[in-house]
């Protein structure tokens, strides 16, 4: 079995390097202490019991390759297609695809498993979504020794969440997460302001959600975690800010934020 992360009892903290391509520790914002059930790398500090389990699945449990790489015909993008090259039409006669089908062939990574960068998914970002067991987990790979060192970046998933995957990157490991499907990067909508679910996960800014100012109330316990995010690469410069909150939680999301990522916290209301 591989080399899993190994954590200190009395700092909470992983041992370092925790990311070795991604330069220095210490990101512009000072981070805060993080919630003890959390098991964020990046962000949080901490690897609990069942972050350890999720890891051990996630590293004894490759079941298969990724799906088909179909082409939207962009450069450096993510597949958008399965093995039926992602046409919802009807051919030959056949009855309309069913939106539950349709939805399927989007999926470029299906589930579990190792995924080699090249060959078996591209290059891109991808978005998995109704995660509802905190038991998702993926690891953006280096290489494939197995190492603590390996990991780029890595993250346990509640609701949605997003993932760029690098050029560079050598492997992708997804463990019991729904299927992930591209993203364009590019893509804008008309998000209604009004409110962000509390635990939902990660959430695009301009597309899933509005900026604005938004407040949460009644956290009691500091497992309320929240993140403002430049990209989807979920390194230590991702981060544009971060709080764990107690009581009530205030946050200004920019129109310039790619992300806001909301975990463990009572449901957020725009205020502004």
């Amino acid at each position: 079995m591989s080399q899993q992360p190994q954590w200190s009892q009395q700092s909470q903290q992983p041992q370092q390097p925790m990311y070795g391509s991604h330069g220095s520790y210490g990101p512009q914002h000072a981070a805060p202490q993080p919630p003890p059930r959390r098991s964020w790398v990046a962000r949080h500090k901490v690897l609990t019991a069942i972050g350890a389990i999720v890891v051990v699945v996630g590293i004894g449990g490759a079941l298969g390759a990724g799906g088909d790489d179909g082409s939207d015909g962009s450069k450096d993008s993510a597949s958008v297609s399965s093995g039926t090259g992602g046409d919802s039409k009807a051919k030959d006669g056949d009855k309309p695809q069913k939106a539950e089908d349709a939805a399927k062939d989007k999926v470029a990574i299906d589930g579990d498993g190792d995924f080699e960068v090249g060959a078996d998914v591209k290059p891109g970002t991808y978005k998995t979504t109704g995660n509802d067991d905190g038991m998702c987990y993926w690891e953006r790979l280096k290489d494939s020794k197995g190492e603590l060192e390996s990991i780029l970046a890595n993250d346990n998933v509640t609701g949605t969440s997003y993932v760029t995957i690098k050029p560079g990157d050598k492997l992708f490991k997804s463990s019991d997460c729904n299927g992930w499907t591209a993203v364009d990067e590019a893509a804008k909508g008309s998000p209604k302001g009004g409110g962000i679910k509390g635990d939902g996960g990660m959430f695009k800014v301009g597309v899933d959600i509005a900026p604005g100012t938004y407040k949460s109330s009644g956290n009691t316990d500091d497992m309320c975690y929240w993140e403002r995010s430049k990209d989807a690469e979920h390194g230590l410069e991702s981060i544009a800010a971060n709080e764990n909150v107690n009581g009530n939680g205030i946050v200004t999301i920019t129109a310039k934020d790619a992300y806001f990522k909301t975990t463990g916290c009572q449901d957020w209301k725009k205020t502004g």
